[in-house]
């Protein structure tokens, strides 16, 4: 082999080397970043979720509440219509009485 050929395969070869090392690197900063980038929004979306959660919580106090004033409300009436069926009862007694 001449010395021209020699010195071309050393260079392509030390080049090659080279752009193996570059994009090694190139490519764990990249994952660094992306990881760090990734982390980030889980601690977003971790926070967004606690805050959806806070206002389901909420809500779903709030219906709590509400159900349990409407249970109250459907055990009264019954005890409401009979009392005003009682009365019913009581003030036709009395208008048979004086009339």
């Amino acid at each position: 082999m001449s010395e021209a050929v020699v010195v071309a395969l050393i260079t392509g070869g030390l080049s090659l080397v080279g752009i193996i090392i570059t994009t090694a690197r190139s490519n764990q900063q990249l994952f660094a970043k992306l990881d760090k980038q990734s982390e980030i929004n889980d601690q977003k979306l971790d926070a967004k979720l606690e805050r959806f959660q806070a206002v389901t919580d909420t809500k779903l106090d709030e219906l709590t509440r509400e159900v349990r004033r409407h249970n109250d409300f459907a055990e009264r009436i019954p005890t409401l219509e009979e009392k005003a069926k009682a009365a019913d009862r009581r003030l036709t007694d009395l208008e048979h009485r004086a009339g």
